[in-house]
């Protein structure tokens, strides 16, 4: 059982990749994450970003990253 818990405390500290969604007609051919989606529109409709800002697009980008349609 010692062995068991020490695999899922270093599966725990390891980083994690992201969600990766595809939406087709969406985005070309670059990946975007959602912090960066949420960045991008909240400055089109002319909401200026605060010092968590940055911190927090980083968080969302990390967890869901939208890629580009399969062929």
């Amino acid at each position: 059982m010692a062995g068991t818990s020490e695999n899922k405390d270093s599966q725990d500290q390891s980083e994690h990749q992201p969600h990766r969604v595809r939406l087709p007609g969406f985005i070309t051919d670059e990946e975007i994450g959602l912090g960066d989606v949420i960045k991008r529109a909240t400055s089109y409709i002319g909401i200026k970003p605060c010092g968590g800002c940055q911190r927090r697009a980083a968080a969302l980008n990390r967890w869901l990253v939208f890629t580009k349609r399969a062929r």
